[in-house]
């Protein structure tokens, strides 16, 4: 190949990557190509009910509550200034 060709080749290139790089940047693009990929009517409904042992209403629940406990021996020890310990007389 010559120069002019390769000159021309490289100047298409650039010119694609360019217009594929606004067409990926426009909001509009995206969502062409995510449209595309729909759920299926049981996958979108998402129950949050009481089970027996383990499940994820179970842990979310038992970790909210771990967070204001947490939160709760925080507060407590900064308005005491004390440990938690020593103020519920542990230690």
């Amino acid at each position: 190949m010559n120069s002019k060709e390769e000159q021309t080749n490289s100047e298409a290139t650039n010119l694609e990557n360019e217009s594929l790089i606004k067409q990926q940047n426009d909001p509009d693009y995206i969502n062409e190509r995510i449209g595309d990929n729909k759920l299926d009517e049981k996958s979108t409904e998402i129950k949050d009910e009481y089970k027996f042992g383990w499940s994820t209403y179970s842990e979310k629940t038992n970790g909210r509550f771990a967070m204001i406990g947490f939160l709760s021996i925080i507060l407590i020890e900064l308005f005491s200034k004390q440990s938690f310990l020593k103020w519920a007389g542990i230690l």
